[in-house]
């Protein structure tokens, strides 16, 4: 059976635009009939991979973008100073073509420098694929790789810790694509929000010097507040396929974890500082399909005068937590929550009380018991 390690919290957000739409307003979704904050899976997956390089070493993580075909020239030189920018740049370049990878030079503005060569759209690769790529080239001098097998070959082994977790698609050759392990559920209210406004002035200093009245600039910006329910599940047999390294996989459970837990999207934090940790965090070990325990909110969570929204949550979570298990049988094999203290008895359901360090640990250890599973 797949194992997989399922991800829950419950997090209050102060007034804050963590994550907005085009418009500039915080996100939002209807779920239950009414609107809620939303945080895109986009948004959650972004800050962890940043926060992944606080807890991971550079050559476990990768880099995405257009700009390969630069990225492994300027990779070349510096591993041979002989090299040319040109020769670099060309050799790069067929690498790729090599590989299956369309790349060309984008339209330079007129009278600009002509930009070096690019994908027509983004590439995730770790940066030891990089690395091993431009010595590659550099060992093969002029002639290049050998074969189209040796490029995929180079682009396709050793992914890194990101890719693994996240994956990786290529449009020009579904081959080189990497199947996730990780899905993230978009983050949502547990209870109906509405945008608020903030409306704001800023000074001219100078114009207060000479005693002028008025603001130099005024303006508006939304706002939302909200307790969000987090879902993430990570899939340890495709972490460990993706990997090939039980010592990897378990590096990379840690990480996103912590990660899990810790990291927050940056969207207008200089403004609104909303940089709380959750409520509630609940680790569940299984294996025999994730879980997410969204269907508690369906209806709204309301609180009367005196009441806690995070409280009633936690409430409504751990009720959920117990109704999965005697409903439907699907018992965890591993069930772990941690929680602020005026919860520690409302979450009771989601399973044995732990600290940060202990649902850290225990998902580290599910990817090693499912390796030593797969072994026996």
């Amino acid at each position: 059976m797949t194992t997989y390690i399922d991800f829950h919290a419950l997090h209050t957000l102060a007034p804050n635009n963590i994550n907005r739409g085009e418009d500039g307003a915080p996100k939002t979704a209807f779920f239950g009939g009414v609107q809620r904050q939303r945080i895109s899976s986009q948004a959650l997956k972004a800050a962890q991979r940043r926060a992944f390089r606080e807890h991971l070493d550079a050559a476990d993580l990768g880099v995405r973008t257009k700009r390969v075909v630069e990225l492994v020239a300027r990779r070349m030189q510096e591993l041979d100073s002989s090299l040319t920018e040109e020769s670099s740049l060309a050799r790069a370049e067929a690498a790729f073509a090599k590989a299956g990878i369309k790349v060309s030079a984008p339209k330079a503005k007129k009278g600009a420098e002509p930009k070096a060569p690019a994908a027509g759209y983004l590439m995730f690769l770790g940066n030891h694929q990089v690395e091993r790529l431009a010595q590659a080239l550099v060992d093969a001098g002029e002639e290049g790789l050998a074969s189209k097998a040796e490029a995929k070959t180079l682009l396709d082994t050793e992914h890194s810790i990101d890719v693994a977790l996240f994956g990786r698609m290529v449009a020009d050759d579904a081959s080189l694509n990497v199947d996730a392990a990780v899905q993230m559920a978009h983050a949502l209210g547990v209870h109906a929000a509405m945008p608020d406004f903030d409306y704001y002035t800023a000074v001219d200093d100078l114009e207060k010097a000479d005693e002028a009245t008025g603001a130099g600039m005024i303006g508006t910006v939304e706002m939302m507040s909200s307790t969000m329910y987090r879902f993430a599940t990570v899939n340890v047999d495709q972490l460990l396929t993706n990997l090939g390294s039980v010592e990897a996989a378990s590096r990379a459970a840690e990480a996103f974890a912590t990660t899990f837990i810790e990291a927050l999207p940056s969207g207008k934090q200089n403004t609104f500082a909303a940089l709380t940790l959750p409520d509630v965090v609940s680790v569940v070990v299984r294996d025999r399909r994730p879980v997410s325990y969204a269907t508690a909110f369906e209806t709204p969570v309301e609180a009367g005068d005196g009441q806690s929204r995070r409280a009633i949550a936690a409430q409504r979570l751990a009720t959920e937590a117990r109704d999965i298990e005697e409903i439907y049988g699907f018992h965890p094999l591993v069930s772990k929550v941690m929680a602020v203290s005026s919860l520690t008895e409302v979450v009771q359901g989601l399973g044995e009380a732990a600290n940060r360090a202990e649902l850290i640990a225990a998902a580290r250890e599910a990817v090693e018991s499912a390796a030593a599973a797969e072994q026996s």
